[in-house]
């Protein structure tokens, strides 16, 4: 018997999604597996590889949606949060499902919860599940929204668990410091399956938990790393096999890191499925990735440059960034963050190249007001500062102070992101 949909649009569904249930976040797999297991605990593709990390888990995912595309797989990625549109965030065959597909899942997931309740990114990671175990797909890519352990998408066993960096981010939900948030992470890796970490010096919790699962490590600086190799190249190393690589699709030095990490995990996943991933499909994966608001450049006489930065690690990533590309004249910040995001530790990794900050209100749950970001960052030193009610209204000033030869960043959250965008 036909299910009449609660809803006929999407934006309907996503604003009740919002109201489902008493908390925006509420970490835990209890109420996610009775629903998955209520649809059938539908596996979304052959080969899962499962990304978490407190910087780079978005253009990791890019990197290897890419890399698998140009070797002729069939990949869906589900990633979050989205810029502009919800169907961002869940992809098939290179393209965002549209919102009919959509609605079909969030009814499917309605039907199959009963009484249960979800929270907006728990209902979207099942109907991306559900939508993925129909596609056909050869392999999945979960972005994982928050920590691991027990984050929306851990339901699923994945063949190769990702863990790009450990950083000082969401510490009220993971834990004050780095081993801690490691443990957190961690908890995405399975017995006897792949993981890949990004980063040279990862937490000893992470490692620990690796050696206790038995899972085949491959880890950046050990079983692969990489180097420079020429103008326009660089090298990427495993074991005695070496590929000559293209720069990569997405800008900034710190891309390199994320590329070699994709590659990384691009090749435990062939080798899960038993397939051959040629050293071809390898180099137009990683110079062909795109991803919106990762140092993207909107030229100009006064050029926009919006990157979806929001924690300190991520701020010194951009800096070093922009300096190796210098303005001809000043570079004026649009900032928005959450009230939750260490803003003092933002704004001094950022500060060497930013000339004036224009802080923007956000109007989103945990958005900081403009005043108030503004209090924040002369606290932190950062000079001169101006607050403005929104994105809108901090994009207008900036500009209006901006020459020809200036640029003006755009930066802190998605949501400003986002924003700024879609008024763009």
């Amino acid at each position: 018997m036909a299910v009449t949909p609660r809803f006929a649009t999407l934006a309907a569904w996503l604003g009740w999604q919002e109201t489902l249930h008493p908390r925006a976040v509420d970490l835990g797999l209890e109420r996610v597996e009775a629903v998955w297991h209520a649809l059938g605990a539908p596996r979304p593709a052959p080969v899962v590889v499962t990304v978490a990390g407190t910087n780079g888990k978005g253009s990791v995912v890019a990197f290897l949606e890419a890399i698998l595309t140009a070797a002729g797989w069939r990949v869906g990625a589900y990633t979050s949060p989205h810029l502009v549109r919800y169907n961002e965030r869940v992809r098939i065959a290179g393209a965002p499902v549209d919102d009919a597909a959509l609605m079909e899942a969030f009814a499917a997931v309605d039907a199959a919860r009963g009484a249960t309740t979800l929270s907006y990114f728990e209902f979207g990671t099942l109907a991306a599940l559900w939508l993925f175990a129909r596609a056909g797909l050869d392999a999945a890519l979960l972005e994982v929204g928050l920590g691991g352990r027990l984050d929306a998408v851990n339901v699923v066993d994945p063949d190769v668990a990702v863990i790009t960096t450990v950083g000082l981010d969401h510490t009220d939900w993971l834990g004050p410091d780095r081993e801690a948030i490691g443990r957190e992470k961690a908890g995405i890796l399975r017995a006897g399956r792949a993981a890949v970490l990004g980063e040279p010096d990862p937490p000893a919790s992470v490692r620990r938990a690796a050696e206790t699962l038995a899972a085949p490590l491959l880890r950046r600086g050990r079983e692969f790393d990489l180097r420079a190799a020429g103008p326009g190249q660089w090298a990427y190393d495993e074991g005695e096999e070496t590929l000559i690589l293209p720069e990569p699709g997405l800008a900034g030095p710190h891309q390199r890191d994320n590329a070699a990490t994709a590659v990384a995990a691009a090749r435990a996943a062939a080798a899960a499925a038993g397939r051959f991933l040629a050293s071809g499909a390898v180099a137009k994966g990683v110079s062909t990735a795109r991803l919106p608001g990762r140092l993207q450049r909107l030229p100009g006489p006064v050029e926009r440059i919006l990157d979806v930065a929001h924690n300190p690690d991520a701020a010194a990533a951009l800096a070093r960034a922009l300096a190796a590309e210098p303005a001809r004249g000043r570079t004026v910040c649009v900032l928005g963050m959450l009230e939750d995001k260490d803003v003092a530790g933002f704004a001094r990794a950022l500060a060497p190249v930013v000339d004036a900050w224009h802080a923007a209100g956000l109007g989103v749950p945990r958005g900081l007001d403009g005043p108030a970001l503004a209090r924040r960052l002369a606290g932190a030193g950062a000079a001169p500062v101006h607050a403005h009610a929104d994105v809108a209204a901090a994009l207008a000033a900036a500009a209006a102070e901006a020459v020809p030869g200036d640029r003006i960043l755009v930066t802190g959250s998605f949501h400003t992101v986002g924003i700024a965008l879609a008024a763009l």
